[in-house]
């Protein structure tokens, strides 16, 4: 027996030696997922004896039961003849700790004759960057990214705020990313230690936005069951991000206006006054000057609001930062989901000449769907969605005849809501479910929210 085993010992050595060149770790298992031949380049990874230690032990005891238990996605893949490519997985150091590891599984093709019978699956495994879960280079740790010129200017705008308290108002179409830069003001400030408090103000009804800015007293309004602490608390010392202020109600605008010029607000419900110290970061998608001009938006708040005026170009107009976003969010969604992906060229041209009219959201999404439906550790451009790969993908603008800085009004009216009847036909068929009504119309919460406000819709209707 041992004559006839040489021959595949040898072809597994050259595989490995192979495999160890470009410093990855060969494994293979038999049909019961235990590791018949291992590299002994795993010494190098775990410390002398890991290989020989390991050899013969089911794979779970090295990589764990996340990827290859009974329920496992690899076991699954591999049974079905499938090969996977790229996810995260920890080898334990021996010492306690964990390193992260990029493993690839695939069915061991038999050609020749040369390869052990008993071997069913070839794993390999790649020493991953422990911070691969990090942003590098443009895209820092809040995700602001700015190769392009129009998002360098922005750059350079955030910069000079980095010894400011002045209020900011970032304005932009849907998507563009006005949090994220909202977040990079905060976390160049010397408020970075200190909270940074989100709010989407088109989010949540009227009913309930004066409470969760300013908070309540048990007993304020049917409900109110015991005190409740508002974002502006809740912000003290840092910053309160107001999102899609130009869908506040007139009489939480002038509440807010309050707060901003004396820095004191009440509960509702209370008498007591609190003061706080926030620094105001606000964002919109709207002409916030001709919502003045419509009286839906205060006059003197956007002064007080629009001291910094920053406005976020759409990503149709700033294709350099294509790429370096992508790597980001697929970067962002390894560290989530264990899947280390990468762009092929082909993808990444499609990618960058596609128009984006939902700007780095529609991205993001475009990314997760690559990333569940791809089975390689590579996007391919059979991964991504239709609309991007389609004919439409590199349409014209709206209208032949609508100049470019139009298109943003063009898009804000084709959003406009539908009609009141329409839309309590819609609320009522959904039981005034509002997640069901938001699905059935193909639309987010929040823009069923606003549209509900801007038709003045209400269950008593």
């Amino acid at each position: 027996m041992a004559p006839q085993a040489q021959p595949h010992e040898e072809a597994f050595q050259a595989v490995t030696a192979a495999f160890a060149s470009l410093g990855r770790v060969c494994l293979a298992l038999d049909a019961e997922y235990r590791m018949r031949h291992v590299s002994p380049l795993l010494d190098e990874l775990l410390g002398p004896g890991a290989a020989d230690r390991y050899r013969g032990r089911p794979i779970t005891e090295l990589l764990g039961c996340e990827l290859f238990g009974v329920e496992g996605p690899f076991r699954a893949a591999l049974a079905a003849n499938e090969r996977r490519e790229g996810w995260r997985a920890w080898l334990p150091d021996g010492e306690g700790g964990r390193r992260p590891t990029s493993v690839t599984a695939a069915p061991l093709r038999h050609l020749g004759g040369a390869c052990d019978r008993e071997a069913r699956y070839l794993i390999v495994l790649r020493p991953a960057d422990p911070e691969i879960g990090e942003p590098v280079g443009p895209a820092r740790s809040t995700g602001f990214v700015a190769r392009s010129p129009a998002m360098e200017r922005v750059r350079r705008l955030v910069e000079s705020l980095d010894h400011s308290d002045v209020s900011v108002l970032v304005g932009g179409e849907s998507g563009v990313g006005k949090g994220v830069v909202a977040q990079e003001i905060h976390a160049r400030s010397h408020r970075r230690e200190r909270p940074f408090v989100a709010v989407n103000c088109a989010a949540l009804p009227d009913a309930l936005l004066e409470s969760e800015l300013f908070g309540h007293v048990r007993g304020a309004f049917t409900g109110a069951l015991r005190d409740r602490t508002g974002r502006f608390e809740l912000a003290d010392g840092g910053t309160l991000f107001l999102d899609e202020i130009g869908d506040l109600p007139l009489h939480v605008q002038a509440k807010l206006l309050r707060v901003i010029q004396e820095r004191a607000f009440e509960r509702v419900g209370d008498s007591r006054t609190i003061t706080v110290n926030v620094r105001i970061i606000a964002a919109t998608h709207r002409d916030l000057r001709r919502e003045v001009e419509a009286r839906r938006f205060r006059e003197d708040l956007l002064y007080r609001l629009r001291v910094f005026p920053l406005d976020v170009p759409p990503l149709r107009e700033r294709r350099e930062d294509v790429a370096p976003l992508a790597r980001h969010l697929l970067a962002r969604s390894a560290a989530r989901t264990g899947r280390e992906l990468r762009l092929s060229p082909e993808a990444l041209r499609l990618l960058e000449a596609y128009r984006w009219p939902g700007n780095v959201r529609e991205l993001e999404n475009a990314l997760e769907y690559a990333a569940t439906v791809a089975t390689g550790h590579t996007l391919q451009p059979e991964d991504l969605p239709s609309e991007v790969t389609g004919p439409a993908a590199e349409a014209p603008r709206v209208s032949p005849d609508v100049p470019e800085e139009d298109e943003a009004r063009v898009a804000s009216r084709r959003r406009d809501p539908p009609s009141r009847e329409r839309l309590l036909a819609a609320l009522q068929e959904n039981r005034w479910h509002i997640g069901d009504t938001s699905r059935a119309l193909s639309i987010s919460r929040s823009t069923l929210w606003r549209w509900m406000r801007e038709r003045r819709v209400a269950r008593s209707s």
